[in-house]
């Protein structure tokens, strides 16, 4: 391995522990267990050999894991003066923005279920009614967690 970094058996049995997780949450292997090695690893950026070759995957699979993450906004990369390799590092940094975009897509799914509710046919007033509660706890989480966030923030002072 070229990495500069060895992963424990710990830290390997955790990355795996993570990834699996990550897939029942519906994400695929690959980009699972990138972000999970993004999360563990003693070095915080990585190239794609490193990644790749820590997590023993084939060169297709990194790349397709990595855009789809980048795509997602869950990992980034940057570059280092006088070199041509990219290295990847998980975004949890910068976790307020992706909770605002997140609180975004929130209010334009309700937005969205909410068009679906206007078009539906009466005569389904069972999923009419579930579709309704699913909107008002949307919109209720999206009008609450700002306020959680703040009263977070003033008791971390």
């Amino acid at each position: 391995m070229s990495n500069t970094f060895q992963l424990t058996e710990d830290q390997k049995k955790l990355i795996e522990r993570i990834g699996v997780q990550m897939e029942k949450m519906g994400n695929p292997p690959a980009p699972s267990r990138i972000q999970a090695l993004l999360l563990v690893s003693p070095v915080t950026e990585l190239s794609f050999d490193e990644i790749r070759e820590s997590l023993n995957l084939s060169k297709s699979a990194t790349s397709n894991a990595i855009n789809l993450l980048m795509n997602n906004k869950q990992i980034d990369y940057i570059t280092r003066p006088g070199e041509r390799k990219r290295y990847f590092k998980n975004t949890i940094a910068s976790w307020r923005t992706s909770m605002e975009d997140a609180f975004e897509k929130l209010t334009v799914g309700a937005d969205i279920f909410e068009e679906v509710l206007e078009q539906r046919p009466t005569d389904t007033p069972e999923f009419n009614h579930s579709l309704r509660e699913v909107i008002d706890f949307m919109r209720y989480v999206n009008e609450e967690m700002p306020k959680l966030y703040q009263k977070w923030q003033e008791e971390r002072k």
